[in-house]
């Protein structure tokens, strides 16, 4: 059992400071916060191996991490709060799927859906005065219009790549995955 525990914690350590390097290489980054890169799926790994509880544990460090390295976008407390401890911790809800068949797939898409879901209300309450007029082409009037916009236009593009990488190693990572390897 304590065996288990420390496994669960330095795979838990590895997977997070793993999703806070990818996180440094950004394929595309917006104005005004928000990057393309893969740097949930270490976060989605672990919670699709260990479950919920580890998982959340994953999530918050994570989201700590985050804030301190990448906060430049947080101006007040409320978009510290919103951008990066909820919505990033949000990515643990990811382990409610890890007894599940699929635990990957359907952990990333439920995590990215969490986070999303994050992003876009504090996107239309906390920065909806900094709407622009046009966005993509499109007059903006409705500021949670935009930030579905705004936050969907990387976040369904991080979840695309996240699915992508899962759908490559499932086969051949399958039973570590699924935790397999692991003496319950």
């Amino acid at each position: 059992m304590k065996n288990q525990k420390l496994r669960s914690l330095t795979e838990g350590a590895i997977m997070v400071a793993l999703a806070q390097v990818l996180s440094y290489l950004k394929l595309f980054e917006l104005p005004q916060g928000g990057s393309i890169v893969i740097a949930m799926f270490p976060i989605f790994l672990y919670c699709a191996r260990w479950g919920f509880g580890p998982g959340m544990l994953a999530s918050v460090a994570y989201s700590l991490l985050q804030l301190i390295f990448d906060g430049a976008y947080a101006w007040g407390w409320q978009s510290m709060l919103g951008d990066y401890i909820v919505a990033f911790s949000a990515l643990g809800v990811a382990g409610l799927f890890s007894k599940a068949k699929g635990s990957l797939i359907w952990g990333t898409i439920a995590g990215s859906a969490a986070r999303f879901l994050v992003h876009w209300v504090v996107g239309a309450t906390v920065w909806g005065e900094y709407m622009p007029d046009e966005f993509f082409g499109m007059t903006m009037t409705n500021t949670w219009f935009y930030s579905a916009l705004y936050n969907g236009s990387y976040m369904v593009i991080d979840m695309i790549l996240c699915l992508v990488i899962a759908a490559l190693i499932y086969k051949p990572l399958g039973k570590y995955i699924r935790g397999e390897d692991l003496v319950r």
